[in-house]
């Protein structure tokens, strides 16, 4: 059974802004008593019912539907009536404001899913995939969420989590006895146990990446001198026209950024001051900026001159770059030169024409090579960054249990930090301050 909450909440659920049907909200112990004085009587369960929402004193705010979901059945698991009206910004708030004269608060951002998941309606993760369900601005990243919304993330850490409990009962039970005492064969279990347990961990660790990249996005940095055509190939890329170009060096003299996507994957690229010493003091702030740039991307973008190839001020520049950044480097121009020209380059590159369009559908699969992107019959489920930082702590405890094998209860309590870092994931143990944390990114109607 669900756990009534001491007030009743309500909020529009649909988007700021006029649109043909707007919904009003309303989730707590006092449902069926708005219900009441707003539409009159409370509606069959489960069952659309056209009504009037009325003031108080009878005249009628707007027409619409009422739908109510009594407790525990409901996405709250407590009681839940929607009014659905017309999707005026006006009516909206009178509709809402009358909610709030018969004893329900405005909702704060997210609680609508905080109090399905406190009911037990979702756990953790899939509670976050609501919020990432709603802001994927990619087809791929929309049914990644939709997979851990389902559950699907929820049962692969479950699954890992039911392993570890396998494992350390049977370490429990070793422990009972001591060393001349122990089976082999139950030796041989443990290992065996362990070594599955740290293989599907890592499975489910690599799926988490792909999903957390969906969610994030690609930070790509486009560098290298002036006049390599850094602008045209952000606009080749972005399909359209969003850096100046031109044959001055030193045209773009600040961070150019646009979104754009690679087979349902977001990447974010960064077009930046051409790199070089300059006595324009309003040039030198770019390049500075675009410096900074570079040591925040996930990708560095190298672009060269391929009718020049790799020259001294390349090289200068390469040797400048994070060494802990992977970075690509791009010949352009290649519309120049003929398919055979040598370009002198001791690393891969890849050869394009931001001009004519050769060879960017190679740099495209490059890109999404470089961020570790690939493609997967079963897909991804979104993830975030405390999902990965978790999944990486229990992995780094399950490697610290292998380094303490011959000490039975180091090697048990590295299995208890190890549950306890992947319980976090689906809110088993996670900590209020963390939770107000979540909920609050959310919309205010969810």
């Amino acid at each position: 059974m669900s756990l009534p909450s001491v007030d009743t909440i309500a909020a529009i659920a649909t988007a700021q802004g006029r649109g043909g049907i707007g919904v009003v909200r309303i989730s707590g112990q006092y449902v069926k008593i708005i219900a009441g004085e707003v539409i009159g009587k409370l509606p069959d369960a489960r069952h659309a019912t056209r009504s009037n929402f009325t003031d108080k004193n009878g005249d009628i705010l707007d027409q619409g539907i009422a739908l109510f979901f009594p407790a525990p059945y409901s996405y709250t698991g407590e009681d839940v009536l929607e009014l659905q009206g017309h999707g005026g910004t006006a009516v909206l708030q009178l509709v809402l404001q009358r909610c709030l004269d018969l004893g329900a608060r405005l909702a704060q951002p997210g609680e609508f899913t905080r109090r399905a998941f406190l009911n037990n309606k979702l756990d953790l993760a899939q509670a976050e995939s609501v919020a990432d369900l709603i802001e994927a601005n990619t087809t791929e990243a929309a049914r990644s969420a939709m997979r851990s919304l389902r559950g699907e993330f929820s049962i692969a850490i479950h699954g890992l989590v039911e392993e570890l409990i396998q494992l350390r009962m049977l370490v429990e039970a070793m422990l009972d006895f001591s060393e001349e005492e122990v089976d082999a064969l139950d030796l041989k279990r443990r290992s065996l146990l362990l070594s599955s347990l740290r293989s599907h961990l890592q499975l489910t660790l690599d799926t988490a990446k792909q999903g957390n990249l969906l969610r994030e996005g690609a930070h790509v940095a486009i560098a290298g001198q002036p006049n390599v055509g850094k602008s045209s190939l952000l606009n080749r890329l972005a399909g359209e026209d969003v850096a100046l170009v031109s044959e001055i060096p030193g045209t773009t003299r600040d961070v150019i950024r646009q979104a754009i996507q690679i087979r349902g994957v977001p990447f974010h690229i960064v077009d930046t001051a051409g790199l070089r010493e300059s006595e324009d003091e309003v040039e030198s702030m770019g390049i500075a900026r675009a410096y900074q740039t570079l040591h925040r991307a996930d990708l560095i973008l190298l672009l060269l001159d391929a009718s020049k190839g790799l020259t001294a001020q390349d090289e200068a520049i390469i040797a400048e770059l994070p060494t802990d950044i992977p970075r690509l480097l791009v010949f352009n121009k290649i519309d120049l030169l003929g398919d055979s020209a040598d370009l002198s380059a001791s690393v891969p590159y890849i050869r394009v024409s931001a001009k004519t369009g050769a060879g960017i559908d190679e740099l495209r699969n490059k890109l999404l090579e470089a961020v570790g992107w690939r493609d997967q019959e079963s897909g991804a489920f979104m993830a975030r960054e405390r999902h990965l930082r978790a999944l990486k702590l229990a992995h780094t405890h399950l490697l610290q249990a292998q380094s303490v094998l011959d000490g039975a209860e180091l090697f048990a309590e590295e299995l208890r930090l190890a549950q306890r870092a992947l319980n976090e994931i689906t809110g088993e143990f996670t900590p209020d301050d963390l939770l107000g944390e979540i909920f609050s990114r959310f919309c205010i109607g969810k």
